[in-house]
């Protein structure tokens, strides 16, 4: 699962069975007994980790965390090599990288599932949990609009993805110079005529939100972007969610983050600590989109 591209069109029933899993969070199930789960993560986590940890801990298996300076990684070992060692210890891989390249390298050496958890181009597992929020809020995804509004990263192109595979109509609002992966964009129109909805890129974060019925944003600045932060925040100021923007989306609109959020920046804390926010339900989404995961390459 390096792409949202490899399960667009098992997308929905991978968020049907995470809303069954998280109902039954409680019931015993074995299917990854004595199963291992590889993590290798080249940035830090919070809830990729702790999600990925506890979603096999409690299908029966057990994980393994990996820091590349631990690893033979970090003093020259090719990566197509690590994916085909490690894929004759365990049963699945989790791959946290700086490089898009990087994950389809392990995956093509790998005799096992590898799942993308995160790169420059994508991050997959996201926005299952995203779209299962969606979901849970409003009962049904088709013809919903989702307005992303800030940098068009690797955020950005999986909720373009997600969203057209899934019939959303996804408007994002970024500056010109920030646009999501071009090809990842008409791969989205392509898939959006399929399903009957919308993908449109606008400069203007009112005219993105107009009408939406979840409101998205993520940070300006991601991990390895450190030296573009005072340059960024000054070009992203007027994509900031306030209250202001919220009330030109949907009367029942709903916000989301993939977090950690820098408040005061991408999101003031009334936005996100207010009625429209469901930044913690889908927070806690990570732990029961990450078992439907698992289960979905295990059985498949």
């Amino acid at each position: 699962m390096i792409s949202v591209l490899d399960i667009a069109f098992d997308l929905e029933e991978i968020i049907d069975l995470s809303i069954s899993l998280k109902k039954n969070r409680y019931e015993t199930v074995d299917i990854a007994k004595n199963r291992a789960l590889a993590m290798i993560f080249e940035k830090p986590s919070t809830r990729t980790r702790v999600s990925f940890e506890v979603a096999m801990r409690q299908l029966g298996g057990h994980s393994i965390y990996l820091n590349p300076n631990d690893m033979q990684l970090g003093r020259g070992e090719t990566i197509s090599d690590t994916g085909k060692v490690l894929s004759g210890f365990v049963d699945l891989i989790a791959y946290r990288a700086f490089k898009h390249e990087n994950v389809v390298s392990l995956a093509n050496a790998s005799r096992v599932p590898v799942i993308n958890a995160l790169d420059d181009k994508e991050h997959p597992v996201q926005i299952i949990a995203d779209f299962m929020t969606v979901k849970e809020v409003f009962g049904d995804l088709e013809g919903r609009k989702l307005a992303y509004v800030g940098d068009g990263n690797n955020m950005a192109n999986s909720l373009m993805l997600g969203a057209s595979s899934l019939g959303v109509d996804i408007s994002i609002g970024c500056p010109k110079k920030y646009i999501p992966d071009k090809e990842i964009t008409e791969i989205s129109k392509q898939l959006a005529k399929e399903t009957g909805s919308d993908v449109e890129i606008v400069d203007d974060p009112s005219k993105a939100v107009e009408n939406a019925d979840v409101v998205y944003t993520d940070v300006w600045v991601s991990m390895g972007e450190e030296s573009e932060r005072e340059k960024k925040e000054k070009i992203f100021s007027k994509y900031r969610v306030d209250q202001e923007l919220m009330d030109k989306a949907s009367k029942n609109a709903i916000f989301l983050h993939c977090l950690p959020a820098h408040r005061g920046l991408e999101v003031t804390d009334e936005v996100i600590d207010g009625i429209h926010s469901r930044v913690f339900q889908q927070a806690e989404n990570r732990l029961h989109t990450e078992k439907a995961v698992i289960v979905y390459l295990l059985q498949n």
